[in-house]
């Protein structure tokens, strides 16, 4: 298993390729969610995230793509398709109810040409541990947003991000 990971992004005609490399993560979760936001603010509508060489995806990577859906829900137009989904990713998404929220498909399935050109996803500044916080909290709550059987999983993950961030964490309730 890779211990590096990468994003690299494209774009064909209107839309938008995000092809992961290695893990979806926490870590990547920042610039993507940055890269899909200014793509959204120029008027693209359409994303396709390529998992073909994505190992393993994490919470936040998994809430991150499902706060891309729901925006694009919010906005009505456009989506965002998840192609060459290896069996174990496609079991991750699954289990979290984002199937339901965007196509999980194990191909490219013909539609489409990915493009020839992709670019890594210019790192994000490295967040600090309030807005890396904020970051893992936002993809929990599209997660629970997603499918409320989510809610109750991560219950305690996101209890304890709302604390973190309201200054009310078990070490402020200490003095510390």
């Amino acid at each position: 298993m890779s211990t590096t990971s990468s994003v690299l992004v494209g774009c064909i005609e209107r839309t938008v390729w995000v092809k992961v490399e290695g893990r979806g993560s926490f870590q990547n979760s920042v610039g993507l969610k940055e890269f899909v936001k200014q793509m959204i603010q120029r008027g693209y509508r359409d994303f396709v995230v390529d998992l073909r060489d994505c190992e393993q995806m994490d919470s936040t990577f998994m809430g991150t793509l499902a706060g891309v859906a729901l925006r694009l829900r919010e906005i009505g137009q456009g989506g965002l398709r998840a192609v060459n989904v290896n069996e174990r990713n496609a079991g991750l998404l699954g289990s979290l109810g984002l199937d339901q929220l965007f196509a999980v498909e194990d191909a490219v399935a013909g539609r489409g040409t990915v493009p020839e050109s992709v670019s890594a996803l210019p790192p994000a500044p490295r967040p600090g541990p309030e807005e890396q916080k904020q970051v893992v909290l936002e993809a929990h709550e599209a997660l629970a947003e997603a499918d409320s059987a989510n809610a109750t999983k991560f219950k305690d993950v996101l209890e304890y991000l709302r604390q973190e961030l309201n200054g009310t964490g078990a070490e402020k309730a200490l003095g510390d």
